[in-house]
């Protein structure tokens, strides 16, 4: 599972942990008619990349207004303290780096995409 981490202005650990415990329960069905997660049962992983563009907000033109998006330091601490919470779930996760330009490559196999919001 690639999940894309956002954090907004006003998340907390609370949410970090929320999400966290959540995401890896998410079932699909997979190819084989039964549903699939990532949770430990499954044997599967889950990476995580920071993502601070999903707070864009364009409702005001084309330029993005990110004022909803966590300042770094905050960003930086729950992105961390979720993958630590994913990490207590018992689910393998690799992750990306903080504040770097990086290069993720995604195969959607299925197409599924899906938003899951701590409020």
């Amino acid at each position: 599972m690639l999940v894309l981490l956002g954090v907004a202005l006003a998340d907390t650990e609370a949410d970090a942990r929320y999400l966290a415990k959540n995401c890896p329960d998410c079932e699909f069905r997979g190819r084989s008619a039964k549903n699939e997660s990532v949770a430990p049962r499954h044997g599967r992983a889950m990476l995580v990349v920071s993502q601070f563009t999903l707070l864009g907000d364009c409702r005001k033109g084309r330029r993005p207004d990110f004022t909803a998006a966590a300042p770094p330091e905050l960003a930086e601490r729950l992105y961390q303290a979720f993958l630590d919470a994913v990490l207590q779930e018992n689910v393998p996760v690799a992750s990306g780096r903080f504040r770097r330009h990086m290069e993720v490559q995604l195969i959607n196999d299925g197409p599924v995409t899906v938003l899951v919001e701590s409020r």
